[in-house]
């Protein structure tokens, strides 16, 4: 498990806002409510909840809190 920084890619950011399954999960309404990680990948969730809370991206120094 990574501690501290994320270093930001833009490769993945594109990727991620452009990729055909992200498309087809918002246009045709296959996506769970905000939330439901637990019920659809309770592993994933678990996992991206720590990651969260135990690193920070460099947007994160910027964010106003």
């Amino acid at each position: 498990m990574k501690l501290g920084l994320r270093r930001p890619s833009l490769r993945g950011m594109l990727s991620a806002r452009t990729s055909p399954k992200r498309f087809v999960r918002h246009r045709l309404g296959f996506k769970a409510p905000r939330g439901w990680g637990w019920l659809t990948n309770p592993r994933k969730a678990l996992y991206n909840r720590i990651y969260r809370r135990t690193t920070f991206s460099l947007f994160d120094l910027f964010r106003r809190r």
